[in-house]
């Protein structure tokens, strides 16, 4: 059996995070799938949404597949240290999880329509683990941008929730949170599935749609 130490199964002690550095990531100027600028500022019409469901490598062409999905890019969140490295968020010492940020026009596509993509393309119920990986970074999250995301988020969780309870699933343990600081991940981590069609993706639905 694969062994994953505890400690990396845990939030960190913030007394004893790595500290990160100043200077954030470099990213290339575009979206490697469509072209749209990847780092902000964006049009001030689009909004934002963030999500983490696990490996964000899988994550991510989820949702730039999605019409109404202008640029999406993958990061580092919800944890305590400044422009983390990806080793350095898989040591367990950050605290961050690796996220998926989505720029869209809620004209064309709504934050319902992503939350479907959220609970359906990932189970989430298994903590700080999806599937084989295991460790804090893998956990699920919604980081909410505005009060209405919120409403909308935990809304969305009752409703799949009594989904999975109904098949006899376990309870979720997703967390929902005002959106933190979203740090990019590095170059090789953006639109990887993109850059790799036949590249891992580590995800895995629970067949529950969510109404």
């Amino acid at each position: 059996m694969w062994f994953m130490p505890r400690d990396k199964l845990e939030m960190p002690d913030p007394k004893v995070v790595l500290p990160g550095r100043d200077q954030p990531m470099w990213v290339p100027a575009t979206h490697f799938v469509n072209g749209q600028p990847l780092a902000p500022p964006y049009p001030p019409e689009l909004e934002l949404a963030m999500f983490g469901m696990g490996c964000f490598w899988g994550a991510e062409r989820m949702f730039w597949q999605m019409p109404g999905v202008s640029v999406t890019a993958v990061g580092y969140s919800a944890g305590y240290t400044a422009n983390p490295t990806y080793g350095e968020v898989c040591s367990g010492r950050t605290g961050h999880n690796e996220v998926v940020r989505v720029v869209f026009d809620s004209g064309a596509i709504s934050y319902d329509d992503l939350l479907r993509v959220f609970w359906e393309g990932h189970d989430p119920t298994q903590g700080m683990a999806q599937g084989n990986d295991r460790g804090t970074q893998y956990r699920s999250g919604l980081y909410c941008y505005t009060s209405a995301q919120k409403m909308a988020a935990k809304k969305s969780r009752s409703s799949y929730g009594v989904a999975l309870k109904a098949r006899g699933l376990a309870p979720i343990t997703t967390e929902i949170i005002d959106a933190p600081t979203f740090y990019f991940a590095e170059d090789e981590h953006q639109q990887y599935l993109g850059k790799r069609p036949g590249g891992y993706c580590g995800l895995g639905g629970t067949g529950v749609r969510c109404s």
